[in-house]
């Protein structure tokens, strides 16, 4: 029989094991610095890899919908961020105050790019509008999450501090992109034909973040801070973010008066966020302190926004084709 849509998929189930090797086999001294190095090439290679398959043709095609891409993001980086601030009198009593600073952290992440294009895809949408928007909130995120997370954390510093988590962001995430677009003349063809397998460098280097991270979580002692009941909290937490997120960039699709097409790129583009980026840019941005707490809520975020707009772009696939037919007459 077929797996339920709204099971964990195999990335998600391995993704729990690394979790629970790291609570009873962490990494320490010596392995965990090898860790740490393993770790960054292999996410400098993710994001090269990211730079050679994405079409620059495909970037174009999409690139002319402004109003479109101006919602979105909108959306990823100044609706999540409300949101968050917005829920705090709720969240930091129900989840306490580390773990409500990784529901902020969620809040200032850019968008996926891959699940939102193929959700985008599945359910009928304006796909080039959704990759272009997919990928442009990826890059800004390089340089507004910083940003954001000065703000909304409060990170005290002076320009400086934040120009410098700019840079080694760029320097670990954008060059490794610009420099894969690069490639992409010779390379970009071969990328295209091995995605199928291409895919566990993206997989494995989230892996190997996460492993590292949550190493020096539990021998600082994060199961100590987070019981099963705060867990259950901060599941709870992430539902009602990402309940009024899809509501409400459903509701602007409509009041701004998109086509269908256009409401469902919006809809899966503005919804979500990256682990990712958020994973690696985490390691940057919190370095020497331990991330475990502060990327718990953006783990579990990712799972409950694929179960559920796996179900929402089903139930967008199946509505008749004549409905796809006058809303790209109406555009």
């Amino acid at each position: 029989m077929a797996r339920s849509r709204l099971l964990p998929d195999n990335f998600t189930l391995t993704l729990l094991a690394v979790v629970l090797a790291a609570t009873l086999l962490p990494a320490s001294g010596q392995i965990a610095t090898i860790f740490e190095w393993i770790t960054n090439l292999a996410i400098a290679l993710l994001f090269f890899l990211h730079g050679a398959k994405l079409s620059r043709e495909a970037i174009l095609a999409g690139a002319g919908h402004w109003r479109l891409h101006l919602l979105v993001f909108s959306c990823t980086f100044i609706l999540f961020p409300l949101l968050g601030l917005a829920l705090r009198p709720a969240l930091e009593p129900l989840l306490g105050k580390d773990l409500y600073m990784g529901m902020l952290y969620l809040c200032a992440l850019p968008a996926t790019v891959q699940s939102a294009i193929a959700f985008t895809s599945l359910a009928r949408g304006n796909i080039p509008a959704a990759i272009c928007s997919a990928a442009a909130s990826s890059l800004l995120g390089i340089f507004l999450t910083p940003l954001l997370v000065a703000f909304l954390m409060g990170v005290h510093g002076d320009n400086g501090s934040i120009l410098d988590a700019i840079g080694k962001i760029s320097l670990q995430l954008l060059l490794p992109f610009i420099l894969g677009q690069i490639a992409q003349r010779w390379i970009g063809g071969w990328v295209s034909k091995n995605k199928n397998w291409l895919k566990y460098v993206d997989q494995s280097s989230i892996l190997l973040v996460v492993y590292t991270a949550f190493s020096a979580a539990v021998i600082g002692g994060l199961w100590q801070q987070v019981p099963l009941l705060t867990l259950l909290a901060v599941i709870l937490a992430c539902c009602v973010l990402l309940a009024l997120a899809l509501v409400i960039t459903h509701l602007l699709g409509k009041w701004l008066g998109f086509n269908l097409e256009d409401r469902i790129t919006i809809l899966f583009c503005g919804s979500k966020k990256s682990l990712a980026t958020g994973v690696p840019m985490a390691q940057v941005l919190f370095a020497g302190s331990s991330i475990g707490v502060l990327i718990l809520p953006l783990m579990l975020f990712h799972q409950i926004q694929l179960m559920v707009c796996a179900v929402l772009a089903q139930r967008y696939a199946r509505r008749p084709e004549c409905d796809v037919i006058e809303s790209k007459t109406a555009s």
